[in-house]
């Protein structure tokens, strides 16, 4: 494990790899939290207690960065954002089925809620919202990215994770589940709010020699 490369601060498998394939395509050399010696503890999860994706991001990486001290962390908050249904899940997309579930039966459990409460209901728009925070020896970055879409009720695709197979991306024509790992990254919300935290480190001179 290289010591200068990034930790990304997920447990999420689905994020993991769509990460470390942009990250790779930048050169950046990244690793997760097990790579980097993080175990697993109960109070990860309620770190991501606020109203913004933004503020949980940035909120993630202050905590991964604190148990590693002197490493560049990267973390991200992303969620569906559904018209009809004012705005829920939001920020509370990953556990709105609540409950103690968790992995794919956590997934199903969320989208049947979302098709539940979209029964009838003529307006499906909705968007995917992402904010990426960046963040080493002090120094914090923030961005957001967002991709529009309507939920659709029966689920296609074999790729992406959490709500991706109930979302038909616009600019794609498809859902982001149809989609392949690069097709998705090109319009995804993680895929834009990535690249725009990458333009503005570029910008700010801390990402030569930020691995």
């Amino acid at each position: 494990m290289a010591a200068d490369a990034w930790v990304l601060a997920t447990r999420n498998a689905g994020k993991l790899r769509e990460l470390r394939v942009l990250l790779a395509e930048e050169g950046i050399p990244v690793v997760d939290l097990v790579e980097a010696g993080v175990p697993a503890s109960p109070d990860e999860d309620a770190v991501e207690c606020f109203d913004t994706f933004a503020e949980n991001a940035l909120a993630k990486a202050r905590y991964f960065a604190a148990r590693l001290p002197g490493r560049t962390v990267v973390a991200d908050d992303s969620g569906l954002e559904v018209r009809a249904l004012d705005g829920e899940p939001g920020v509370r997309s990953r556990r709105w089925s609540g409950g103690s579930l968790e992995g794919a039966a956590l997934e199903a459990a969320n989208n049947a809620r979302l098709v539940r409460a979209l029964a009838g209901v003529a307006d499906r728009r909705a968007r995917f919202v992402c904010a990426a925070a960046w963040v080493r020896a002090g120094r914090e970055v923030v961005t957001e990215g967002d991709v529009a879409g309507r939920i659709v009720d029966a689920p296609s695709g074999g790729e992406g994770f959490g709500y991706d197979p109930h979302f038909y991306a616009d600019e794609l024509g498809m859902t982001l589940a149809d989609a392949s790992v690069a097709e998705k990254q090109r319009v995804s919300h993680r895929g834009r709010a990535f690249e725009a935290l990458l333009r503005r480190l570029r910008l700010d001179g801390a990402l030569a020699g930020a691995s």
